[in-house]
């Protein structure tokens, strides 16, 4: 019977805090709500842990929810899959809004987990999720773009194209894709930021990955206002693919210093 009072305590627990960090929240002036989308695949999603560090409110770091309203950006933020975890944008969110105490931060979650970019194309399903990526994300982003402003894409994504196959194409669908982005979105010039795949000593790259990281700094380097967001250090969970927490974390911190680096040029 004590057992059974002690769970039922937790659940309560759970389920309030929960109801409290889902409301609604009001959003700022529409010129100083600064919304950054994040899209790619499992490793902008997130798969890392979460930690009750995760679930700490930032009045300032919101985040677009699945069913199109704001609230506070407590992990995980994305819905993609049952597995999503912590990633990289909730402390990507962080570290712009203490840049600047007069701007609140809207993320907006489209990661799709194990979608190649070859999915991000308009009317294009990906029946691992029955989702239409490119389509879902230009409806949440011009969703969120009548309360905000849009400043920014973050990009991760290429582990599900690093296959001879996949790979030989790569370069060229994102460049289109980016294009894609920014006339929908009607700025030429949107700032982007590509993260990196993985560097685990536990799964060495191949010919495949070398090209897709070879892409994306291709990429990186003839665009205008995009950059490439390196890896370097961060370490894996036990599945060799994901990013464990604490590298979510520190990767979402490097897009910030980089976007940062990026508008101050």
């Amino acid at each position: 019977m004590k057992k059974a009072k002690i769970l039922l305590s937790y659940f309560l627990i759970s389920v309030f805090s929960f109801g409290a960090c889902s409301q609604d929240v009001e959003v700022a002036q529409k010129d100083k709500f600064h919304l950054y989308l994040l899209a790619g695949q499992s490793n902008m999603a997130g798969r890392g842990m979460v930690e009750s560090q995760d679930r700490e409110i930032h009045d300032r770091v919101l985040t677009l929810r699945k069913n199109g309203t704001w609230g506070h950006a407590i992990e995980p933020i994305h819905f993609d899959k049952r597995s999503a975890g912590v990633g990289p944008g909730r402390s990507f969110g962080i570290a712009m809004a203490e840049k600047d105490p007069s701007v609140t931060i809207g993320l907006i979650p489209c990661a799709v987990g194990g979608s190649s970019v070859t999915f991000w194309k308009a009317g294009k399903m990906y029946p691992a999720t029955n989702s239409y990526p490119y389509d879902d994300t230009i409806e949440r982003v011009k969703r969120a773009m009548k309360d905000g402003t849009l400043k920014g894409i973050i990009w991760h994504q290429g582990e599900s194209d690093a296959t001879p196959t996949g790979s030989e194409n790569y370069e060229g669908e994102l460049s289109e894709l980016f294009l894609r982005f920014r006339a929908e979105f009607k700025n030429p010039d949107l700032p982007i930021l590509v993260g990196q795949l993985g560097q685990f000593e536990s799964r060495p790259w191949d010919d495949s990955w070398t090209k897709i990281d070879a892409a994306h700094r291709s990429v990186a380097d003839a665009g205008p206002s995009i950059v490439f967001v390196t890896s370097d250090g961060l370490t894996c969970k036990p599945d060799n693919v994901h990013f464990d927490s604490a590298s979510m974390r520190a990767f979402g911190k490097r897009y910030a210093e980089a976007y940062g680096k990026l508008i101050s040029e």
